[in-house]
């Protein structure tokens, strides 16, 4: 299990949107869709265009230059999953949405957990 970090309140994302925040100098987008909370590194490793910007439909964003497509659940690429981006485990106890950093992906990485 790696460090968790608080990284703002539920209220501070709205359904349907992201933020980036900057955690040991990587840009970290995070997601809410449908209630429940996704983080993947902010940067498209195809030209370096900021994924928080791109559209989030049926779980997947779609980078807004060159249209490459990541899965938030595990930050693969969906048109070929061996490619991936960084992935990271977002916790949500109470109103405090959390980070996990720093030990790998989690088994349910992605997920809000509702319960810490």
């Amino acid at each position: 299990m790696g460090q968790r970090v608080m990284i703002g309140k539920v209220s501070d994302i709205p359904d349907g949107g992201s933020v980036v925040v900057t955690i040991n100098q990587k840009d970290i987008a995070v997601f809410r869709v449908n209630g429940q909370f996704f983080a993947i590194d902010d940067l498209c490793p195809h030209m370096g265009a900021s994924l928080s910007g791109g559209f989030v439909e049926e779980g997947v964003v779609t980078c807004p230059w060159h249209y490459w497509r990541f899965r938030l659940s595990d930050g693969a690429w969906a048109d070929n999953p061996k490619v991936k981006t960084g992935c990271y485990a977002v916790h949500v106890v109470g109103d405090d949405v959390q980070l996990e950093v720093g030990a790998g992906p989690a088994p349910d990485k992605g997920k809000s957990t509702g319960n810490g």
